[in-house]
């Protein structure tokens, strides 16, 4: 094994690299866990398309004077930051992770409720779930590796409408996910408790150990 990134499953379903170095003793508990390795989180990259989708539908449909413009930006910006964040924090602090998650999912909300405002002002139809189209946006949000280049083409060349649509699928998709992260996050912790608690495992171990006679 590389030493110098290790790797544990991610709350999302996927490998997620880890950015801490420290290590401990065979069969003593981490003080910091893995941690970190955002960018293979498949939320944090679905949140990342959203963010690029949005700025770009931003700049073509969205009057650049508007408060609308820079709110819809930065609540895609946040969605996205967020995720980065609380994955960063997880090793000191999964309640710092949850808070942030959860910030994530609720900037999202507020952007997805901005492209329904869109929809309903504009006079156009929000796709249904199953329709074709809605079903096609997944078919390609299920490819790998997640990418805005995947929807490129869609989001430079579609009319607002299509375009608002097809960002909305993709938030769903990433809601979907943080969602799921979500409740494993606060498992996790009802679990295993934070920082503070694995300290006190630590310490407790560390004095039996001391305590424990010689052979």
């Amino acid at each position: 094994m590389n030493t110098h990134q290790n790797r544990t499953h991610s709350t999302d379903g996927t490998d997620t690299a880890s950015q801490s170095s420290s290590s401990c003793p065979s069969g003593q508990e981490r003080l910091l866990p893995p941690h970190g390795g955002y960018e293979n989180l498949i939320s944090f990259q679905k949140a990342r398309v959203v963010y690029d989708a949005t700025a770009r539908f931003c700049d073509r449909f969205v009057d650049k004077r508007s408060r609308t413009h820079d709110q819809m930006i930065q609540a895609a910006r946040s969605g996205k930051q967020n995720i980065l964040e609380g994955s960063r924090a997880s090793g000191t602090s999964k309640e710092t992770e949850i808070k942030l998650t959860n910030v994530a999912r609720a900037s999202l909300e507020e952007l997805l409720e901005d492209y329904r405002d869109f929809l309903r002002t504009d006079g156009s139809v929000q796709w249904e779930k199953d329709s074709k189209e809605a079903l096609f946006v997944r078919q390609l949000g299920s490819r790998k590796p997640v990418s805005y280049e995947t929807f490129r083409e869609f989001v430079e060349t579609r009319p607002a409408p299509v375009v608002a649509n097809i960002v909305i699928s993709l938030i769903h998709q990433t809601n979907y996910l943080l969602d799921q992260q979500i409740r494993r996050l606060e498992q996790d912790f009802l679990k295993e408790g934070g920082l503070r608690e694995r300290m006190t495992r630590a310490r407790l171990a560390a004095r039996a150990n001391q305590q424990r006679p010689l052979p």
